[in-house]
């Protein structure tokens, strides 16, 4: 069994309009995932650095960077980033370009994770309902180019309020949708922005929300999460 989580870190800025990337660092340990899709992990201006300093994941966490980025400085493509558990192989890993009006991108691995071969893409997809759906094309578009099935797990603040209708609706027509519940705003989660998706040959065994004290102060999202079985 696997667990993978999402989290819109909003760049390490909480609900007290503190930036505290040793805050992010916490919450990611209470989740305790083995793949973690981060969005906003990077500044948006300048060299787009990574807000979490690369010695806080070496020093004080289990997980390493899945190398996406186009920046020196940054830990992510247009602040999506993927984490995996140090432990795991990371078999190969890319951008993927989306069609956007504002900068947007998704970010894909192929990784070996306790004797399991996984493929993840980790997204942040537009405020427009147009563009979402351009760039849900694009993303599966992506995955079927593949040569070959690797079962997949997709995630990431994907902006759709409605789970019926827009994006959420092209995704569903080939992956299941984890019900993990109202994840933003932090303070009083009402919208389930952000979302964990899953191809044939994965399951969701368990799925959440992950509302700790220190999750609803680090960040304006709160993190969801899903224990995923193969087969």
């Amino acid at each position: 069994m696997i667990k993978v989580a999402s989290y819109n870190m909003h760049k390490g800025i909480g609900t007290d309009r503190q930036c505290n990337p040793e805050r992010i660092v916490e919450v990611l340990r209470e989740i305790d995932a083995d793949v973690i899709a981060l969005q906003e992990a990077d500044r948006r201006f300048g060299t787009r650095a990574g807000v979490i300093p690369r010695h806080l994941l070496d020093e004080h966490s289990d997980w390493k960077p899945v190398g996406v980025a186009r920046r020196a400085a940054s830990m992510g493509w247009h602040g999506n980033a993927l984490l995996v558990r140090k432990s795991a192989e990371i078999l190969s890993c890319e951008a993927i370009h989306l069609p956007a009006l504002e900068p947007r991108g998704a970010v894909s691995a192929e990784l070996a994770v306790a004797d399991t071969r996984l493929c993840v893409v980790g997204m942040h997809l537009d405020l427009s309902g147009l563009w979402r759906r351009r760039q849900a094309a694009a993303i599966l578009h992506h995955v079927a180019q593949r040569a070959d099935e690797c079962p997949t797990v997709m995630m990431g603040d994907l902006n759709e309020w409605n789970g019926a209708l827009g994006c959420l609706r092209d995704f569903g027509r080939d992956f299941a949708v984890a019900e993990t519940g109202p994840s933003f705003h932090a303070r009083h989660p009402v919208a389930r922005l952000d979302r964990i998706m899953v191809s044939a040959g994965l399951r969701v065994v368990d799925c959440g929300v992950h509302a700790s004290a220190a999750a609803r102060r680090a960040s304006d999202h709160l993190p969801i999460w899903a224990r995923l079985a193969t087969g």
